[in-house]
């Protein structure tokens, strides 16, 4: 049998460039080279594409955040959407354009805005071209937190309360501190209790999340909104929930069929049993080794693992996601299950919760990149 010819897609525009980067390299080594012809396609930050740049396989964390950057030898990406599948071109150094072959899929590992976000995948649709993962709705609705608690509370599914702020016209000159007063009173009239978590709603990786403590503290507030508004515009101010961060994956490689959901992981943050004020931030993710560790499944009861893994598939249904997500769930001490937020396009390292949920599932990281690229095929 052939080798289907694939195109990975790496890097991006988005604050996440260098998950994005680590996830390939895992992808690519674990690819199996025997079913599939891998075409490397990384994006600069500044939006470049290129092909024959560094090789991701020699990325990893431990040597510090890669990111694609146009070396020598490396060719621009040029782009003819009326060819669809053969429409995939690099631009020599004497400006002819070769072509990249019939591209048979693409698995675009980009996390966050530009990757994440609907606007590639409008591009893949335009052009015909079979791709891994979410649609443009999905991709688009479960970027913006507001918009994924928007749909799944119309589904029935519980959320953290919270309210969404406009950031576009506070005063910037002094770091939104003259709004405090007007931010506080929305808190106080939508009822939130403490702790509060500002974060970005279309952001990923936890960046521009801040955990605010102090109760009616208009300046604390304020900062966190201003710290949120670097990355959006538009803001989300949730009510901390006593609760377990309970993650589940959710697979479903095929269009029309139905949503498979692996045994429910959970991240445990080690450096929280020491009495370090802690949640899961950048740091604790990928660059502090000691700061957690994955248990799948979580320790919790049968019957709530059950709940979660539900609960994922219905919040999964309910945006009308496609290929694969990781829906990140709370878990209350009395069972209650509400989620949190939707990954289209979850990390994907070896490591991380996505791929080691559905090992603990039975299915392989390798097997796990086959079922989703296989699942497109034409």
């Amino acid at each position: 049998m052939a080798k289907k010819r694939v195109v990975v897609m790496y890097g991006g525009k988005a604050d996440e460039h260098s998950i994005s980067c680590i996830s390939t390299a895992g992808v690519l080594r674990a690819l199996d080279m025997d079913r599939f012809d891998p075409v490397p396609v990384g994006i600069t930050k500044a939006g470049q594409w290129i092909v024959d740049g560094e090789d991701p396989r020699g990325w990893n964390m431990a040597e510090g955040l890669p990111t694609v950057e146009k070396v020598e030898g490396a060719r621009d990406v040029v782009l003819d959407v009326a060819l669809g599948q053969d429409g995939f071109f690099a631009r020599n150094a004497d400006g002819s354009l070769e072509s990249l072959g019939h591209i048979d899929a693409v698995l675009p590992v980009l996390h966050g805005p530009y990757g994440e976000d609907g606007t590639i995948q409008g591009l893949f649709e335009m052009m015909n071209v079979p791709y891994v993962g979410c649609g443009v709705l999905s991709s688009a609705a479960c970027m913006d937190k507001h918009y994924t608690k928007v749909l799944l509370a119309a589904a029935g599914i519980p959320v953290a309360p919270g309210i969404t702020l406009d950031a576009r016209g506070f005063d910037v000159a002094t770091k939104f501190a003259a709004n405090g007063e007007d931010i506080l009173a929305q808190v106080q009239a939508a009822g939130l209790e403490y702790p509060l978590f500002v974060k970005p709603s279309r952001a990923g990786s936890s960046f521009g999340v801040t955990k605010v403590e102090h109760a009616d503290d208009a300046a604390e507030l304020a900062a966190a909104v201003f710290e949120a508004s670097h990355h959006d515009w538009r803001i989300l101010i949730e009510q901390g929930i006593d609760a377990r961060e309970i993650e589940c994956a959710v697979l479903c490689p095929k269009a029309g069929e139905e949503p498979q959901a692996s045994w429910p992981g959970e991240i445990v943050l080690d450096k929280r049993a020491g009495g370090d004020d802690q949640f899961y931030d950048f740091d604790s993710k990928y660059m502090d080794a000691s700061a957690s560790h994955v248990e799948v499944p979580a320790h919790l009861p049968d019957e709530t693992l059950q709940r979660v893994r539900e609960t994922a598939v219905k919040a999964f249904k309910a945006v009308d996601g496609a290929g694969l997500s990781r829906v990140d769930t709370f878990v209350t001490a009395d069972g209650e299950v509400m989620v949190n937020e939707i990954n289209t396009m979850p990390g994907f390292t070896p490591i991380s919760m996505y791929p080691k949920a559905w090992e603990a599932t039975g299915v392989t990281y390798t097997d796990l990149i086959t079922k989703l690229i296989e699942g497109v095929l034409r």
